[in-house]
This record gives C-alpha cells, structure tokens and sequence, in this order.
C-alpha cells in the first residue's frame, strides 16, 4: 500500500493520483523516482515546478544505469538540463560511456547545456526554411504539411524551443498566405497520393524498367511539385500548350492501343561526353518516373553527329546509368531510325514545310538571321535537292535542309539536315547528311511512343517546334516537359571546359575525382545511392537549382556511415615503442567492422610492441584543450583495451622527433584517459590521395567572381598525395571501389590505380563537415 509521504511526493512532481499510484506498484521506478525527487529538493526546495517533475520522472523511467542517477538529477535541479530533448540526449550519453569518469565538457557539449537559441535564430531558421518551399505552399496554402517546415526548423536548431518553433512557423505561414479561406478548409485531394501509396505497396516481385526487380523504391515520394500534374498516357490534349490537330484523338487512341496505357520516358544523352551530376537528375527524374508509375524508361543515344562520337562516351553512359542502380527496357539509337526520318523529311518537303537552303553556317547563327532567299523554293526543286545533298553532291555547308517555323526564342527556320563527310559508328559511310536534334528528338520520340518528354529548361524554346514537327507529318505528338537543371558551386562541367582543363593538366582525365562528372564520383567513392539521395533531397523544379558541395556530401556520409566498414589507418606515421608489451609475441585485436552493430561482424589486427600513431596526436608539451598523448597525459589505444603512457621521447639529430617510448596498462586497471587515438602495427604501405574544391570561387565560369576565367580560379591544394601512409592489414585483399571507414579520418575508396601490394586510396569525405566550406 502507498505510504501517504510517496503519494505526496508524486502528485508534487505534476503526477496525477492514479499515476502516482501506478508508480508506487512498481518498486524499482518508485525507489528511483522517489531518490531523485529527495535529491532535487535539496536544491530546489520543496515545491518542483511540473516541468522539472516530468524530466525527474523521465528520468527515473529510462535510466538503466542508476550510478548515473545523482549526476543527471544534479542537471536537471540546476536547470542545465531543460527539456525532453535534452534528457533524451543525456540518456544515450551515458548508455554509450559506462566508464568513469564522465567527461563533463564533452557530456555538457553533446546535450546542449548552455546553449541558447534566440528568438532572432528561430526567426532566420524558419524564414529559411519556408523559402525553400515556398512555391509549394503558395499553391497548397494550408494545406501544405506544416509539419515538415516544423521538422525542417527543428533540423537547423537541434536544441530550439519547439513551441517557440511551432509559434514562429504559425507567425510565417500567416502572414505569407493571409488567414485561411473557405477553399483551405477542404481536404486536400488524395488520388495521386493514393496511387503512389499503391505502388509503394508492392514490394514482391514487379516489373522494374523491363526487368523483374525484389522491391518498388519509388523516387516520386520525393520529387516535389510539378511531377504530380502530369497528364495520364493518351490524355496529352490535357496539358496546358499543347497543340491539337484534327487527327490528334485519333492518333491517341493508336497510340494507347500499341503502349496499353503503359507511361513511357526516355534518357537521350548525346555521346560526346561523360555524364555529370546534373544528369544523374535527369537519370533519376526520367527512369523514377517511370518506374514509379510502373512504366518503362528507354537508354536512347542521340548519335547524329559522327563528328564528336567516341566508342568510350557510349560505354561509359551505359555503365553510369547502370552504377545508379537503373536498367533501360531497351537501348536504342537515334541513328536506328535513320531511314524512317529521312522519309519523313521528304514528306516534309512535299507538305511544302520544308526546303533546301544555301545560306552558309556563319548567316544562320544567332537569332536575327536574314530570311533565307529561297524559303519560297518550288517543292520538286528542293526535293530533287535533297536527293542530291544525300548522294553525295554538296560539299559540307553548301547545303542544308530547313523547316518552315519560327521557335519560342524567335529563331527561324531551324535546320533539320546538314552535310557532314564523316562515317558513323554504326552505318559506316551509308550516310553523309545526318538530321539536327530540333529535328531528330521529338520524331524519335514518336516512334518509341513515349509519354512524358522530361526535358530540362533550356530545350524550353524548342517546345514548339517539337509539336510543330509532329504535327506537320500527322504522328503521334508527345508531351515535352521542362524542369530546372541541377548545377554545383565550386564546379564546370561542360564537356568543353573539361578537356581544357585536362589540356592544362589542372586534371588527368574525366574521371578525375575532383571533377563533377559521375565517372569522377565513382572514383571518388561516392555510392549510387547518394547520389540518388541527393536528386531526391533536391526535387524537380521548374527554376534551376544551383546546390552547394556539402549537400551531396552529406547524402555521401548518410550512406557509407551504414555501408563502409571500419579499418585503421596513420597519414603522418610516428613509431610508438612499448617496452612493457604484455606478451611475448603480438595480440591478436578484434576489431568491429561497424562499432555501432556489431552483428555484421569483426576482422583481427595484429598488436605488436611496436606500433604507429598520428604525428598529430602526439605533443611534447600539453596545452590547455589538449587530450591526446603527451608527458604526464596518457591515451588509450582503440579496441585494444589498453592505455599508453609517454616515458621518453626519441629525438634524430635534427631535432626531430623519430619515435616514443611508453609504457601500457590495461585500461580498466586505472584512471580513464581523457582520449582513445587509432594506431596501427605491422601495417601495410600505401598511397593516400586527399582531395580538396578544385576552384576556389563559387562560381569560377562567372566573370564578375573570377575576371581571369575558370583556369585562373584552380586550387592549389586540391590534391595532396601522402604516399607513405600506413593502414591495418585488414584491407590488404581490397578491389577497386571498395570502400572504408579509417577511423577518425574520413572515408576513403580504393582507387583503380592500385596494384598488387600497392594499394592507393582516396579520401571521399572527412567524417564530419568543415564548416569552413559551408
């Protein structure tokens, strides 16, 4: 039976009667709850104000470690301790450090004690916040998830009131819709979102891309905005801007009979390049879509300019969409319908929407170009024209073939055919004119009856002449749609600056791991996933997205934190003597490859008397702030178990140091050092390259930032090689691309150069974010 002094003592701390009953049912929370209500009223006094008593009794309810009871209580008495937020973080601090002593800077600093977050913070954070949707709630309005803008806010200032957050986010959201309309109190529509939820639901086996996947991720839970208007196969009429023909429904209803109804997307990129970052948007956006729909997405190579081809271009695109984890439902080549449009170009000619042009390459550039003197060219003439571009009986850039419209951006008359003397990969020397891409794309599109045209916002001004074309020969139209293109800070991709940089030897080659191509990525040891991550994060919008590095490095860390396992190694070696090693031979050390789950496993390191340590963990003379190593400031040694003490240092005749002497105990034996370091023993030799921003400027293609042009902008210190750096022997059978955690480094992945007993690894990302690049 409660003792009436317990009762009290409860419904003190804020417990309701029939709580504090409960409470008392159970012996041990009781005991707790009542020991740590006894010690913060000797602080506080008698009366606890119910904010205080419901941290006590979150306390007593989840401390498994009752040694720790005295000190939290003592926090949270003293109000250093403040909120759930910071109990919780509290909790799992020392759950994760059972040893003593506590480490009271860097408890205080992992629970934010003394930390104050203004209302001016909470202000920017949510303003900041709400910008980055802004567009989306201007058209849902309160119907928008208020939610996400709190989870947002709350992301940015982790230790922040959350009513204060919830009451400035209220604030915002009302004074940038106005107070809530009739219209805002309807539910908001739930056909599309249903219809994901469906497909999300599936997890046997279904159709991925053509072939049979385990699981449906779907990426459109992600995409924002826009992706969710998009019309259903066969209803294209529906579209804003799009152009109907008398035979528009009736090629409609061809065209559902031949797809059933199935969403079709293609990834057209020309083969002149490697792909970069801002394709893997693209990648994502159009094989997501489809995918997400339960469609089919096409790999279709624009191949119209022998010119510029290379075999390798071909390759390496094919094994980047692959390496994002994407396989087409078919491989195609613009050049696959090479007959079929060069029929239609002379169909073209015959509706009298096209004709033979002389004007030469320098006359039609630029958009204010004189008309063509023979736009008006009798039909039989320009056919008989074409014939003769065709055999052969032009020079290059003494004739082309034009089509009759003017574009969005007031161009006129674009050019469908040229004359270009180069053979092609794959007709050989069939041809000598090859069509344009104003030309060739959206014709392409037709034949593989594709759906939803995902295009990005610079192909916005050939939007007419896409519906022009089809429409002009009488086949199925497609839709285009423009989003905004992705770019980086810090970064060029066009193909063009790039092999001008690998001319100047700023890099070696396209997959260069400082560049931004996905080739570079790869090499870097950036996974796939991230990569994906990151399209997501970013969404698709109409606008373009200019991002910082550090985002994508952080979907970098999100990743490989669960996926790369955990090995040792020195950049800066110092050899580390034990003249007590405790065994005549060395230990064998096992060491968790994911200290967080050691379910997936260990691997053994040897420990040997004679061990390597950073230069940087060591100082002869401690300082202020200092832990690591130094005379009088012992270490502990990662996974070991023991602790080293400094006894002598170890000097070359230059003054250098060369090596330590020390001496161990086990750890548990004494007093807790204030730092454990990472070590290796027998290790192997091997090259490190770490990689920092090739430019210097965020934006070196910029004039006004960088007047000298983007080679004068490069970094000097965007590479640095270390190549005599030693690492654990548990990496020694590593292959190309593999990738690891070295323990208080970063993460790192074996470079392709590595050879047989010589291993060259490179630094991905440092474990946390430099602030100093943000």
């Amino acid at each position: 039976m409660a003792t009436p002094d317990s009762l009290t003592l409860f419904t003190g701390l804020g417990l309701s009667e029939n709580k504090a009953r409960e409470t008392l049912k159970n012996a041990a929370l009781s005991t707790q709850l009542r020991e740590a209500a006894t010690q913060a009223q000797r602080t506080l006094g008698s009366a606890i104000d119910k904010a205080t008593g419901t941290l006590l009794y979150g306390l007593a309810s989840r401390l498994r470690d009752t040694r720790r009871l005295s000190f939290l209580v003592s926090y949270i008495a003293n109000k250093k301790i403040h909120t759930e937020l910071q109990l919780s973080a509290a909790l799992e601090y020392v759950r994760s450090h059972p040893l003593d002593p506590i480490d009271t800077e860097d408890f205080e600093q992992e629970c934010g004690v003394g930390v104050v977050v203004t209302p001016e913070q909470i202000e920017e954070a949510v303003e900041a916040t709400i910008n980055r949707h802004r567009s989306q709630l201007l058209v849902e309005r309160y119907r928008f998830n208020m939610g996400l803008l709190m989870g947002e806010a709350r992301a940015a200032l982790r230790w922040a009131d959350g009513k204060m957050i919830k009451h400035e986010v209220d604030m915002q959201v009302l004074h940038l819709l106005g107070p809530k309309m009739e219209a805002d109190l309807e539910k908001k529509p739930k056909a599309a979102k249903a219809r994901l939820e469906e497909t999300d639901r599936k997890t046997a086996k279904v159709v991925e891309n053509g072939e049979v996947a385990g699981q449906t991720l779907s990426l459109m839970e992600q995409l924002r905005g826009e992706a969710l208007k998009f019309h259903k196969p066969g209803e294209n009429y529906k579209t804003p801007g799009y152009v109907t023909t008398p035979h528009t429904m009736d090629l409609l209803k061809q065209h559902l009979e031949i797809t059933g109804g199935q969403v079709r997307t293609r990834f057209p990129p020309e083969p002149n390049g490697i792909l970069h970052i801002g394709h893997a948007k693209a990648i994502n956006f159009n094989f997501g879509y489809a995918k997400a729909n339960n469609g089919i997405c096409f790999l279709r190579f624009d191949d119209t300019n022998p010119e510029k081809e290379e075999a390798k271009f071909f390759t390496a695109i094919h094994d980047m969409v692959t390496w994002l984890g994407y396989t087409p439902y078919k491989v195609t080549y613009a050049s696959d319908y090479f007959d079929q449009l060069y029929a239609w170009a002379v169909e073209l000619i015959r509706r009298g929407q096209a004709y033979v042009c002389h004007q030469k390459v320098e006359e039609l550039k630029g958009h204010n170009s004189l008309p063509s003197p023979w736009r008006e060219r009798p039909i039989e003439e320009s056919l008989l024209l074409f014939e003769a571009m065709r055999k052969g009986k032009f020079a290059e850039g003494e004739a082309t073939l034009r089509m009759k419209l003017v574009m969005e951006d007031g161009k006129m008359d674009p050019v469908a055919y040229r004359v270009k003397y180069t053979p092609h990969h794959r007709t050989g020397d069939k041809w000598c004119i090859y069509p344009t891409y104003d030309y060739t794309h959206c014709l392409c599109d037709s034949i593989e009856h594709i759906t939803h045209s995902l295009c990005t916002k610079e192909f916005q001004a050939r939007r007419s002449s896409y519906f022009w074309l089809c429409n002009a020969l009488d086949v199925y139209c497609p839709v285009q749609w423009e989003y905004g293109r992705l770019n980086l800070h810090y970064a060029v991709v066009s193909k063009r600056k790039i092999l001008q940089l690998v001319a100047a030897g700023a890099v070696r080659d396209w997959d260069d791991p400082r560049l931004f191509t996905l080739t570079a990525l790869r090499r870097r040891g950036f996974p796939p996933e991230a990569i994906n991550n990151f399209c997501a994060r970013v969404g698709v919008t109409v606008a373009q997205t200019t991002m910082e590095p550090h985002l994508l490095e952080a979907c970098v860390r999100d990743v490989l934190n669960d996926t790369a396992p955990r090995a040792m190694a020195v950049l800066e070696p110092l050899q580390v003597a034990i003249t007590n090693f405790p065994a005549p031979k060395p230990l064998d050390i096992q060491v968790p490859n994911f200290p967080a789950d050691e379910t997936k496993g260990f691997h053994q390191v040897p420990f040997a008397s004679t061990i390597f340590i950073e230069r940087t963990d060591f100082k002869e003379e401690s300082e202020p702030g200092y832990k690591r190593l130094a005379m009088g400031q012992p270490v502990g040694l990662r996974h070991t178990g023991y602790v080293i003490e400094l006894q002598r240092v170890v000097k070359g005749s230059s003054g250098c140091v060369e090596c330590l002497e020390v001496t161990c105990r086990r750890a548990d034996s004494g007093e807790k050092p204030k730092a454990f370091i990472h070590w290796v023993s027998q290790p192997l030799v091997c090259e490190i390259r770490l990689y920092e921003r090739l430019f210097q400027h965020k934006n070196p293609e910029d004039p006004v930032e960088v007047p000298g042009g983007f080679l004068s902008d490069l970094n000097p210190a965007s590479l640095q090689v270390v190549e005599g750096a030693l690492v654990d022997c548990s990496v020694a059978l590593a292959k190309p691309f593999d990738k690891f955690q070295f323990e208080r480094l970063g993460y790192f992945s074996v470079d392709p150069d590595s050879q047989q007993g010589q291993l060259i690894f490179n630094r991905t990302v440092t474990l946390k974010e430099d602030p100093g690049k943000v």
